[in-house]
Formats: structure tokens, sequence, C-alpha cells
């Protein structure tokens, strides 16, 4: 059985805990639904565990417990922050962190029924996480960017499962994107992964962000292309007004990678419905608004 075959249950999770941390191994453990490269389970009231799955490398655990710590203190939004460090082992030869749990359901699961107050409360995390990334920030490999380096993915995912009767507006925003400005100021810290799955909600509104696997120094267009791909339409403009710091370039570039976010989504939505692995019915429905929403700024 390889790495990546490893059946992981409740049993294991309280096996590694008595193992390596002890004095947790006796809350109740129980399975969250949803993930990908890492699977959660909830570890009590107010803890998780975050057990490496697909991730083929520890990179992205490693670096949200390396970087939560110190960014975690000023978002004024929830955000899990690691506790624990559990180390491979016999058992379990791969990475797997304790972290505070936060409150909430994922968007996939949910819906924003406040839009003036999610747009409020989105802005205001992006303008405390954008700030200055120090030099020994993580850069990473296909986020962060311009979006002329990312022309083979969107490709991908366009031939994938763009609607013929979009093909044409989306390709035109996805140019219109490539042709935009370079970033040009400082790489600033972005969350790098912004979709319905890595934003919770609760009374209608965002409440939370969780899944900082990706987070690194880059253009903070990545993460504003959430304006359209998590807030619900109509949304977008109040966004950008509260989140003031977006010039016309960020928003051209952050709109096409909210295109091939939301192209992105609809093949994990296709694959769901395929029984493929790591496929995710739910989200094509989202996909497909968060399309529409970008093909109507």
């Amino acid at each position: 059985m390889t790495d990546t075959e490893i059946e992981i249950t409740a049993d294991l999770v309280r096996d590694l805990l008595r193992e390596q941390h002890p004095d947790l191994a006796d809350l109740g453990i129980r399975e969250v639904a949803g993930g990908w490269g890492n699977q959660m389970w909830r570890l009590g009231d107010e803890l998780a565990v975050r057990m490496q799955r697909m991730d083929p490398t520890p990179e992205l655990q490693l670096n949200e417990r390396r970087w939560l710590p110190v960014l975690a203190p000023r978002l004024p939004l929830p955000v899990p922050t690691p506790v624990r460090s559990g180390e491979p082992s016999a058992r379990f030869p791969k990475h797997w962190t304790v972290m505070t749990w936060v409150p909430g359901t994922p968007l996939d699961r949910s819906s924003i029924s406040r839009g003036d107050h999610a747009a409020d409360a989105l802005a205001g995390f992006l303008r405390a996480l954008h700030v200055q990334a120090p030099a020994d920030a993580p850069v990473s490999g296909d986020r962060g960017g311009h979006p002329k380096e990312c022309t083979d993915g969107f490709d991908r995912f366009f031939h994938a499962v763009v609607p013929d009767d979009l093909a044409d507006d989306v390709r035109a925003v996805w140019d219109d994107a490539v042709a935009a400005p370079e970033w040009e100021g400082p790489p600033l810290w972005v969350h790098g992964d912004l979709h319905p799955a890595n934003v919770v909600v609760s009374d209608g509104t965002l409440t939370g962000v969780v899944d900082f696997g990706d987070v690194s120094a880059g253009d903070p267009a990545w993460d504003l292309a959430a304006a359209w791909v998590v807030l619900p339409a109509g949304a977008a403009s109040r966004f950008f007004d509260a989140y003031e710091r977006a010039d016309a370039g960020t928003i051209r570039r952050a709109r096409g990678l909210a295109a091939m976010k939301s192209l992105f989504l609809m093949l994990m939505g296709r694959n769901g419905d395929l029984g493929l692995p790591g496929g995710k019915p739910a989200w094509g429905p989202a996909g497909r608004a968060a399309l529409e929403r970008v093909l109507r700024w």
C-alpha cells in the first residue's frame, strides 16, 4: 500500500495523538467532509487535525506551520493557527498538524445572503493580509505571478469545460488579463487559493478563511479574484470600493484569474460527477455561477 493509499481513520488519528501528543488523545474525533490535499478531523470543540493526504510533499503544511502564527494576529477574520506538529512515523509516514478550528460552514456547502457585509469583510481581510512579504516568504510556482505565466493551465481548463456559448467571452476576459500590466509593487502576502471551499460562512456572511498551504509572496490579483469567485452577484463593486488599493490593471488581472479559477471549479465538479478521484460535485455549480459573475462585470 502506497502512502497515498493509506486509509485515514479516526482510530489512526487517535493512535498518532497517543504517540506524539497524548494529552489530546482523549478528545472527541470526527471526520470533516471535503478536503483534497489534506483531510481534516475535528478534535474536541476547538481543534482540528490536518492530515497530509494527496499533497505529494509536506511543503504546504510546513508553510502553514511557519507563517500562520505570524499572519493570524493581524487578520480581522478567524484563520486556523497551528498549535501542535505531528511528524512522520512508522504508523503514518506523512506530516499532520493540530490547528485551531474555524467555526462556520464552507461556502461550497452554504451560501452568502448578506452580500454587502461579506464584501466589506473580505476587503478588510485582504487589506490586512496584503502587506509586503519578507524576503524569506515562500514563492509559489503556480500562484502569485502574472496571468501570462498561467496560459497553459487556463487553456487546459478552457478546452475541458468552457460552455460553447460562453467561449468567446471567456477567452476575451483572459486575453485582456494577459495583456494587463505587471504588478509593479513589492511582492505582497497572498492567500493564493481563495475559492468557495476555503472560506467559511455563518449567518449569511463571510466569517473565516482556511487552507493557507499556498500562502506566498506575489501579485494581490490572485486574491482579488475572489470578488467574483467567492462573493455573490452584485458584490464585486462594493468589494473593490472597500479594498481601495486595486488599480485598473490589477482588476483586469484579477478578473482573468477569476475566469480561470471558475473553469477549474467547473472541471473539479465534472470530475466529481464522473466519480473521479479528488472530484467535487458541488464545485461545478459554484464555478459556473462564478464564471457568469465574471462575464457580467
